[in-house]
């Protein structure tokens, strides 16, 4: 029984106006620190902090920046024409051949419960139920354009192990070739493991060796592009800041893609911009745009700027920006920002989402789709990944229902 006097008092309202100030995983582990606090304090307080715990594994999403809207900006409105077109796209993307170059992640999860707090440490007790091994970083890229019918190939460093032996295995079950799959015995398979109690992470471990291939590797991983490039209509480069994605190999890449005119559409990290110059798309995150552009996003101005910024800094024909559960913006250069709302109906999970985008974005420019029209596409399958638990893809049922 809850404590009326008690600083967490037990009520849906409290739980919320909580969650409103922290994430779930914040507020996971502040309460952690308070229970260390109430150690001596009374079974009955202990019990209520515990309860507002859990009952934030159960809530779902992760607050966002809500930015104002700017009255000079273009929003989304989708008449029933418009519908129809995106959905007809969508039935071109069978079409594409994708190259996916980046890092590739195994992602496992155990999944299970929680129920009690350890008596051995303010840390939850999580009953395992079962666990799974998907297909992660630019591995869940190539599984979300396969999920929507169409071909793309993947090029990147897996180790000699076992780890790596299961990712084949993976990208066989999807009918994807892996003759882009340079294997190494310098790094592990990069392995992120999260654990998921009531649909909330509980805390997540890497088991990974950063750093940028070796120069007989590099080498494997350009003559593949040298050899397969033409096949392809657009090149996603997936930067997880793990190293495979260096300035040599960025180099090469654009050196090969001046003597063909399709999309490169980039998902960077902010530590090394000055390696994704000249790409047709970049598409940060929010924080990742705000390190980017060295400002504080506060505002649909402050967006702007910051697009623009981005833009004509790296020369890019455009950047699209994820906001979370405030949806996209597009900044197209010489254009206002267009901005996307959320199509989210649920968000449980964000793992993954950024892979979704920038999969979908990526088959909506290769069949010729303005970036606007790619860009609500991919909000749109953003919308229904977020809705699952894990590391999920957006099958094209699924999109089309949700375009609608």
């Amino acid at each position: 029984m809850c404590c009326a006097s008690s600083p967490w008092p037990c009520s849906t309202r409290a739980i919320d106006r909580a969650l409103r100030i922290k994430p779930p995983a914040q507020l996971y582990f502040a309460g952690f620190q308070r229970i260390s606090l109430l150690a001596q304090a009374s079974q009955e307080v202990y019990n209520c902090l515990f309860r507002i715990l859990t009952a934030g594994c159960a809530l779902s999403g992760q607050p966002g920046l809500l930015v104002q809207p700017d009255p000079g900006s273009r929003s989304v409105t989708l008449s029933t024409t418009k519908k129809k077109q995106l959905r007809d796209a969508v039935g071109t993307f069978s079409s594409a051949n994708i190259l996916v170059l980046g890092d590739i992640i195994v992602d496992h999860f155990i999944w299970g419960s929680v129920s009690r707090i350890s008596p051995e440490a303010p840390v939850p007790v999580v009953d395992v139920t079962h666990e799974n091994l998907l297909l992660g970083g630019a591995a869940n890229v190539l599984h979300n354009i396969y999920a929507q019918n169409s071909r793309a190939s993947l090029c990147g460093l897996i180790g000699n192990d076992a780890m790596g032996d299961h990712l084949l295995g993976l990208l066989a079950e999807i009918g994807s070739p892996a003759t882009g799959i340079v294997r190494t015995g310098n790094r592990p398979t990069t392995l992120k493991t999260r654990i998921v109690a009531q649909h909330q992470q509980v805390v997540r471990f890497d088991r990974e060796k950063t750093g940028e291939p070796s120069p007989e590797r590099l080498a494997d991983i350009c003559r593949f592009i040298d050899d397969h490039l033409a096949s392809f209509d657009a090149v996603i480069v997936s930067d997880y800041n793990k190293g495979m994605i260096n300035q040599p190999l960025m180099d090469h890449l654009r050196s090969r893609l001046k003597k063909r005119d399709i999309p490169l559409i980039i998902d960077p990290k902010p530590q090394h911009p000055e390696r994704f110059r000249g790409a047709t798309i970049i598409t940060p995150n929010l924080h990742e745009a705000e390190r980017m552009a060295d400002m504080a996003i506060k505002n649909e101005k402050d967006l702007e700027s910051a697009a623009h910024l981005m833009q004509k800094k790296l020369a890019s024909d455009a950047v699209l920006i994820t906001r979370g559960e405030a949806g996209m913006a597009l900044y197209e250069k010489g254009q206002p920002l267009f901005t996307i709302p959320t199509m989210a109906k649920e968000v449980y999970d964000v793992t993954g989402a950024g892979d979704t985008v920038i999969a979908t974005l990526a088959l909506g420019l290769a069949v010729g789709l303005s970036a606007a029209d790619a860009a609500t596409i991919a909000n749109f399958a953003a919308g229904i990944v977020v809705g699952k638990v894990g590391t999920a893809t957006a099958s094209t049922a699924e999109l089309l229902e949700a375009i609608g």
